[in-house]
């Protein structure tokens, strides 16, 4: 049967059941077509079954004698489609990415202006040991041998220091 009696048929007949010859004629064609654009057989199955249900909606526009090129050609637009939107989706994740280190930049600041209000608020003995430990990068037991406390202790105020450091910065947080 030549396509144009299938689509006669279809269109006359409402014969659904006949537009599976149209599928199994045609879809070796479009699923080649699809998967040279995308470059992925997984996504060129999709557009394979968008094209044909694309091609179904709107078969009372087909005036030619042969399907293929014209079903082709709906293949070739879903998949340029695909490409595009998935452009625009890449450009947009771009767009966010560049706009997050400066939202991040901001917070970050923030944080470390409450944290160095917070440290200045402590005890001179803490502050001394998160100077030591952070800032110059001391070992607990050079700390301890420079401050007169056990080893085992500034890793207990240490421990105690961020636990409060931690509370203080939530507070001015809010």
């Amino acid at each position: 049967m030549h396509d144009k009696e299938i689509v006669d048929r279809i269109l006359r007949h409402h014969d659904v059941n006949s537009y599976s010859l149209i599928v199994g004629r045609y879809t070796p064609m479009v699923l080649s077509k699809a998967l040279a654009i995308v470059k992925d057989r997984e996504l060129a199955g999709e557009i394979v079954q968008q094209t044909f249900v694309r091609a179904y909606d709107r078969l009372d526009t087909f005036r030619g004698e042969t399907l293929g090129p014209w079903i082709t050609a709906i293949a070739c637009r879903q998949a340029i489609n695909h490409l595009d939107e998935a452009r625009r989706r890449q450009t947009r994740q771009k767009e966010s990415a560049r706009q997050q280190p400066e939202e991040y930049d901001e917070e970050h600041e923030q944080l470390l202006q409450r944290l160095e209000h917070a440290i200045e608020e402590l005890p001179e003995k803490d502050r001394q040991i998160i100077q030591l430990h952070y800032y110059e990068k001391m070992k607990t037991e050079t700390i301890a041998a420079k401050t007169g406390l056990s080893q085992q202790n500034i890793l207990v105020k240490l421990h105690r220091i961020r636990l409060r450091l931690k509370e203080k910065i939530k507070t001015y947080g809010n």
